[in-house]
């Protein structure tokens, strides 16, 4: 990933030097294993941990595999360098490639779901505290872009906590998923590895053995993780959206903050553009485009192909460190979101009243006339306040069919906002706890 959309601590896990440790310890932890059933020598296994502190020289393993043309031979050889040939014929010891590369993998992709978890909890906690502050804060929904029913900008940031609560719990189950090694040999038989051998390793670190691996980890377990991903970023957008649409200059209900010397545009100085949103939107179409090519890696000639391994040295990296950027760039905007409640109260009062329409359709009903009637009455009023800029109570009470069935007062209680907000305090119970 670009360094522009990119966070030292993620980049870290996928860089080079990072992956050749991590090959290291698995080669080494083997060796411990293998000398502990008598298969090798006590002594060459104490001696490839003598490289326990060495940095591995990446431009001399890419040396190496220019030649090899195979990343793993080549850093076995670089290894053997470091620890002398004779004490290093033992590594890798009846091990196939993809028990390093594998194992590695998951160990990289364990990580990654750690700093992501991490994230989202500076997002949850956001979305929590900008709930909770504005709880009572009167909006206007929306559904199909259309002004429908008061809500409140609490319960806005709530539905958006509990999404995100939900893909929390989503990225921990992919996480456990994912956190398995398999170190089984060739065609994954374990015919010239003992099982002990992988039990051993995965202990070290921290992963459980694969059940039953081919020569590969079975791919499923990886298009979970990454289809998780990409509904996390799919619900950064859905929240991303929402703010993009509050800073619409016609709506104006919030905005991102506004720094200042910050610039909107280079040509129109009165810009304020909600430009961190729009980043966020496009940011969700990179990780979910990591999510098609994951799917079509869990199908592999038979015991294992390599078609996979180059969808997965792009995806690995590029998934985690954008959705690790975007998550922590979410967090930023909320914390910081600027809120406008007397426009959110303008707004709602545009077409004088018309958002109160279902409580005069029920009244109505309730009153002994029926729904077509009732429906047709207030259409009829309703339209006068779209179509003319009516007052839509004033219009009521005009109307001798419906003042026929509900009294000025009761046609007045209709208009009374408190009542669309008489639950928020059970929905956020139910999404907060107690």
């Amino acid at each position: 990933m670009i360094p522009r959309y990119a966070r030292k601590e993620m980049v870290d896990i996928w860089e080079p030097a990072t992956k050749f440790k991590i090959w290291y310890e698995i080669e080494a932890h083997a060796c411990d294993a293998q000398a502990a059933l008598g298969v090798i020598p006590k002594a060459n296994a104490e001696a490839v941990w003598r490289a326990k502190d060495v940095e591995f020289d990446v431009a001399r393993i890419d040396e190496i595999e220019a030649v090899t043309k195979h990343d793993v031979i080549a850093f076995l050889t670089h290894l053997a360098e470091h620890i002398g040939a004779d004490d290093a014929r033992f590594v890798h010891q009846g091990m196939t490639s993809s028990d390093v590369l594998d194992t590695t993998l998951n160990i990289q992709l364990v990580r990654a779901a750690d700093i992501l978890l991490r994230d989202m909890d500076r997002v949850l906690a956001a979305l929590k505290k900008r709930a909770f502050e504005h709880k009572d804060t009167v909006r206007i929904g929306r559904s199909h872009g259309i002004h429908a029913e008061p809500t409140t900008m609490g319960l806005t940031f709530a539905r958006f906590y509990a999404e995100m609560d939900r893909n929390r719990a989503r990225l921990v189950n992919a996480r456990a998923e994912v956190a398995t090694g398999a170190i089984s040999g060739a065609v994954g038989t374990f015919a010239n590895i003992d099982p002990r051998v992988e039990e051993h390793v995965c202990a070290q670190l921290g992963l459980i053995p694969e059940p039953i691996s081919t020569q590969v980890i079975p791919r499923d377990r990886h298009a979970m993780f990454f289809a998780t991903l990409g509904v996390i970023a799919s619900s950064i957008e859905n929240c991303a959206i929402e703010i993009r649409h509050m800073q619409r200059t016609e709506v104006l209900e919030a905005e991102e903050f506004f720094s200042k010397g910050q610039k909107g545009s280079s040509a129109m100085p009165h810009k304020r553009n909600p430009v961190l949103t729009e980043n966020l939107t496009g940011l969700a179409r990179l990780v979910r485009m990591c999510v098609v090519p994951a799917m079509e890696n869990v199908a592999l000639w038979h015991e294992r192909d390599i078609s996979h391994s180059s969808v997965e040295r792009g995806i690995g990296p590029d998934a985690t460190i954008t959705l690790d950027f975007a998550l922590n760039r979410l967090a930023g905007v909320i914390e910081n979101l600027v809120i406008y409640p007397d426009n959110m109260l303008k707004n709602m009062n545009k077409f004088k009243g018309l958002v109160m329409s279902q409580r005069v359709l029920l009244a109505l009903t309730q009153a002994g006339v029926s729904r077509e009637d009732s429906y047709r009455l207030v259409q009829r009023n309703a339209m006068k306040v779209w179509e003319q800029g009516a007052d839509f109570k004033t219009e009521l009470l005009a109307d001798p069919e419906v003042t026929a069935a509900l009294s000025p007062a009761e046609i007045e209680e209709k208009f009374d906002l408190g009542y669309h907000t008489k639950h928020v305090d059970t929905i956020f119970a139910r999404v907060f706890g107690a």
